[in-house]
């Protein structure tokens, strides 16, 4: 699986052209399934409106709304509840599928009981577009800062199909969103490498390969254990 990990959805042409690069094909030929399950366990979006908004198109975060060939929508909370012979094949022959932000572990949970995460393999050719939530838990864990939701497991670990974390929404000091300042906290807790991005930096990953796509402002944070090696801790 291709991913595209964004902050807040495919905001400018730069974040766009990544994406038909994963692709590999103009947009307007492209299948998409969206993703509003992630919004379901965070306060402040769903179920209700923003549910809604996203799965319309009609939210502020371009991803629905980019011009696909078809759009569906593949809600993770009801697929247990139906024969897989109904849903996996539409997966399987779907070109990306869009995860909206939200609670990340909540939407973690929901990967893992809906049977999508056991899919994951067998979709080499398909796109993950992340925004926000939808981007974090494709990480090894989101950092207990991010902890909205309580998870069986009871904490902050997520798929891990890449090897950094996330933080989204950086911003400046003083505007809406998560400041560097903030960023640097965070970062602090996690042992593995990480990345602070603002609402016009998404990450792509194909493969072994980590490309930052940016029209704003980023941070990189080697982790713990780089730091330690770099003051000759054992």
């Amino acid at each position: 699986m291709k991913l595209l990990l964004t902050s807040a959805g495919v905001t400018n042409p730069t974040i766009l052209g990544a994406l038909a690069a994963l692709l590999g094909k103009p947009i307007t030929a492209s299948t998409a399934l969206c993703i509003p399950t992630a919004q379901y366990g965070h306060p402040w979006l769903g179920p209700g409106i923003e549910a809604w908004r996203f799965i319309s198109g009609r939210s502020e975060n371009p991803m629905v709304d980019l011009g696909w060939k078809s759009v569906g929508v593949l809600e993770l909370t009801a697929l247990p509840s139906i024969d897989e012979e109904r849903w996996k094949p539409l997966v399987r022959e779907t070109d990306v599928l869009l995860a909206a932000g939200g609670d990340a572990l909540y939407l973690d949970h929901w990967i893992r009981q809906s049977g999508l995460a056991d899919m994951f393999p067998s979709l080499a050719r398909t796109v993950w577009v992340g925004m926000s939530a939808g981007s974090m838990v494709m990480t090894p864990q989101i950092g207990r800062e991010f902890v909205g939701w309580n998870s069986p497991t009871g904490d902050d670990s997520a798929l891990g199909r890449v090897h950094f974390s996330i933080c989204p929404h950086l911003a400046p000091d003083g505007a809406p969103g998560n400041s560097l300042a903030a960023a640097e906290r965070w970062a602090a807790g996690i042992p593995h490498p990480s990345y602070a991005i603002d609402d016009q930096t998404a990450i792509s990953v194909t493969d072994d390969a980590v490309d930052v796509i940016t029209e704003g402002l980023w941070r990189y944070f080697p982790g713990q254990a780089a730091a330690d090696v770099t003051a000759g801790k054992p």
